[in-house]
């Protein structure tokens, strides 16, 4: 959703409290790290492999980064500021020859940095094993599908650790760090500003709270500058489209206790945490006929017929779909359609011949996937196919102003809980 093509930052001292007051514990495989081990190291790596299912990571300068499949590279610079990229070895064997190439440069110019496998790293490493043992990584040349694996040489010697589970490394640099060479320059985009950039994410927050998919949501994100918004839409035990993730978060949001799904009444009757209040497609239609200027996307929804014909103006409605046979239905009949990132990744035929033939302008797609599908990314972007990102603050530092900052541009726009836009960089405008 989602890391970013690199990372370089300047990083105050004082701010590495920031992240070290947070109450962090990991487990894994017997190894556990806790929040006092962690406040006093200046360097934190962690790293998992696929069975375990959690996010690897590492921790520096007061800066968490969650990070993707594949092998990182994280490399410190002088003014505690530093870089990285991840490499998709698993994936894709020009991302391993790219990891070697920066490696190889790195070793010989005697930079300072660590690296990290996630998910699973080894996929395509076959072609440059040897040159892995000829730089000393015999680990690394070694490394098994799905291990874990950390290294680092901040200790003047390249140490290796490698495990089934997850190797998770607390490290002090010793010595002062000299080093200004960028390996990993950052990549910025030129977009124009537009409100139609963001899209308020079920509804968007509403005091503070997110995913309420409320009336309060869709009234203060309005106020704030957003015009497109997303709800997500389940029906009740009567057959009623309503504004809702799931019901069984729909319960724990409103206390309600009866029997899931409720009735379109029963469902009216509840309000989130008592002060929300929710909304059937009346109350929807009501609200969207107030706001003649905004637009409406759903989420959850995959029949576009049925549901555009509840809906009060056509033509001010985005579908998010799941299939090509719903794609082609709302084309058929005049929806706009968003294709969702699953069926537009597994389509087997010509991607951007299917979308033009069907005149589908629109994409949401995850933003952790950005960076191994960035060739994907480009060509939709040079169709003028318009890509919205969602998974806005699932990652730590990944929020919107990170989104707006680093891959607006490269995609089109957002899913954001937050309204953050009143000030766009000058950098970023054309």
């Amino acid at each position: 959703m989602k890391k970013r093509d690199s990372r370089y930052t300047p990083r105050p001292w004082a701010s590495v409290m920031a992240y070290f007051l947070i109450s962090l514990k990991v487990f894994a495989n017997g190894y556990s790290t806790d929040s006092k081990t962690i406040e006093n190291a200046l360097l934190q790596l962690n790293s998992y492999s696929f069975n375990t299912h959690e996010r690897s990571s590492f921790a520096v300068y007061g800066q968490l980064e969650a990070l993707e499949r594949g092998l990182t590279i994280l490399h410190l610079l002088d003014n505690q500021q530093f870089e990285y990229r991840t490499f998709d070895t698993h994936g894709s064997e020009a991302a391993a020859q790219q990891f070697l190439s920066v490696l190889q440069t790195m070793v010989q110019e005697k930079s300072r940095f660590a690296i990290l496998a996630h998910d699973s790293a080894s996929g395509s490493l076959a072609s440059i094993v040897g040159d892995l043992k000829a730089l000393g990584l015999p680990t690394l040349s070694g490394i098994k599908s799905r291990q874990a694996y950390v290294m680092h040489n901040f200790d003047d010697t390249y140490m290796e650790f490698v495990d089934d589970a997850a190797v998770i490394k607390t490290i002090g640099i010793k010595k002062e760090i000299k080093d200004t060479k960028i390996y990993f320059p950052k990549e910025t985009y030129e977009f124009i500003p537009n409100n139609n950039r963001f899209i308020a994410h079920a509804g968007g927050e509403v005091d503070g709270v997110k995913s309420t998919n409320s009336k309060n949501a869709l009234d203060q994100s309005y106020k704030k500058g957003f015009r497109i918004f997303e709800l997500d839409f389940i029906q009740t035990a009567d057959g009623h489209w309503v504004a809702a993730h799931d019901w069984d978060m729909w319960a724990r949001f409103t206390d309600y206790s009866g029997t899931l799904p409720p009735t379109r009444a029963e469902f009216l009757a509840q309000r989130i945490y008592g002060d929300y209040e929710l909304l059937d497609m009346e109350r929807i239609n009501e609200w969207f006929k107030n706001h003649p200027d905004a637009t409406l996307v759903t989420d959850k929804v995959n029949d576009p017929v049925d549901f555009a014909n509840a809906f009060i103006d056509k033509n001010r409605l985005m579908m998010e779909l799941f299939s090509p046979l719903a794609i082609e239905k709302a084309s058929e009949q005049g929806i706009t359609a968003m294709i969702s990132q699953e069926p537009l990744l597994n389509l087997t035929i010509d991607r951007l011949n299917f979308l033009k033939v069907n005149n589908v302008k629109y994409v949401a797609l995850s933003r952790r996937i950005i960076e191994s599908q960035k060739k994907l990314m480009l060509s939709l972007r040079d169709a003028g196919i318009k890509v919205y990102v969602y998974n806005v603050n699932f990652d730590p530092g990944k929020d919107e102003k990170y989104v707006l900052d680093n891959e607006i541009g490269l995609v089109y726009g957002m899913y954001a809980d937050t309204w953050v836009f009143d000030t766009i960089p000058e950098k970023n405008t054309k």
